[in-house]
């Protein structure tokens, strides 16, 4: 489905926890009548803390509050921060929680991975930072590099038709009877802003191949550059044969990758990739200074992205997944320059010639990765597909 773009909206880049988290804060103890909140991660951490009490004190002056966190992201959060939040009124409910993790059958894999906030249906936040410290693991000498945004405007309603519809749904399966109809402020679609954008989803029903899509169009219709920065990037062969296109016609195509081993599997997986891409003329930038958690990429100059899909299997067939797509040389110019800082100042590009100097033990460890992610596909139920073939 083609991504529908709304005028008049106003939207704010914000960088890592530490632009994010005290924005959603200052909109949650703002908020007068409505707060949705969806989250892969919920730590009860300094963040995951501060976060969940002003949610409860929210809830205490009356406002509506509803968080739903990913059962397998936060497997914990019911008897830990959650218990406190319910007793304090805030309605919790988990996505799947009947997490069994040593199994992969599709039902397991399918996740709410997306990071998502609506307050008062007049602010809205996407992208791909959870509710979690940016400094959680030991080693780092800076926060998790992701991005989030701020909306206000008509897109706005999207998103929190997007979060309500699911909250239903969810209820209902988890306490087996229609609950009532959460409250419906009033309609705020205004416009507030000159930027042109679009909210867009993938979940397993009528938008499976949104997002992708969306990057397919812009890829194909690039013409001087594209940036892409992606935690976990194990893209099919629609997606690398769009890159290599792209490079064939004289797009500049950059590829900002995860330095820092945070989960063995796709670290690896992914390294098995490099030789196809480098090898078409794409540059692979890793970053080092902490883990790169972006889902984000700009166009020309005028195409931006911002959200929670990865450019993985995972993201793109199985799991709930939210991004923004904005038309607007301004943002996009402003996410492109700290996308270059972070390429010039903090990473290392990964040449050809190197890349082939790789020891025979580290080259097999990445097939072996990456056939490892190919089974748990084929085993999620997606076997006959040849996307994920090399």
């Amino acid at each position: 489905m083609k991504a529908a773009f709304l005028a008049g909206n106003r939207i704010e880049l914000l960088k890592t926890g530490g632009q994010y988290f005290p924005a959603l804060l200052a909109a949650i103890e703002g908020a007068r009548q409505e707060i949705h909140l969806e989250s892969y991660i919920f730590a009860d951490d300094e963040t995951g803390r501060a976060v969940a009490s002003a949610l409860a004190r929210a809830a205490r002056r009356g406002v509506a509050t509803r968080v739903m966190v990913d059962g397998f992201g936060a497997p914990d959060f019911l008897t830990r921060l959650g218990r406190g939040m319910i007793a304090e009124g805030v309605e919790v409910v988990v996505y799947r929680p009947e997490v069994a993790r040593l199994r992969l059958r599709r039902p397991r894999l399918r996740r709410l991975h997306r990071k998502l906030a609506v307050i008062d249906r007049r602010l809205a936040f996407v992208g791909g930072i959870n509710i979690i410290d940016d400094l959680d693991s030991p080693g780092l000498t800076a926060p998790r590099f992701d991005y989030a945004v701020a909306i206000e405007g008509p897109l706005v309603d999207p998103v929190h038709a997007t979060v309500r519809h699911l909250w239903q749904i969810v209820r209902w399966a988890s306490f087996r009877h229609r609950p009532p109809r959460p409250t419906q402020p009033a309609r705020t679609a205004r416009s507030v802003g000159n930027i042109d954008a679009s909210f867009v989803v993938r979940d397993n029903l009528r938008h499976r191949r949104d997002i992708e899509e969306a990057y397919l169009d812009a890829i194909a219709a690039a013409r001087n550059e594209i940036i892409l920065a992606n935690a976990y990037f194990l893209p099919g062969r629609r997606f690398r044969h769009a890159l290599n296109d792209a490079v064939a016609r004289g797009v500049r195509v950059s590829v900002l990758l995860q330095g820092r081993v945070e989960y063995v599997l796709q670290h690896y997986a992914t390294q098995a990739l490099y030789g196809s891409l480098l090898g078409a003329g794409v540059r692979i930038f890793e970053y080092r200074p902490s883990f790169l958690h972006a889902k984000v990429a700009v166009i020309d100059d005028e195409w931006a992205t911002v959200g929670s899909s990865n450019i993985d299997p995972f993201s793109l067939l199985l799991a709930r997944e939210a991004n923004v797509i904005v038309r607007d040389a301004g943002f996009a110019g402003q996410l492109r320059h700290s996308l270059a800082q972070a390429i010039v100042d903090d990473s290392s590009e990964v040449r050809a010639a190197d890349f082939r100097e790789r020891s025979v033990f580290r080259r097999a460890a990445s097939w072996l990765a990456y056939t490892a992610v190919r089974l748990a596909v084929g085993l999620a139920g997606y076997g006959g597909k040849r996307e994920y073939r090399a």
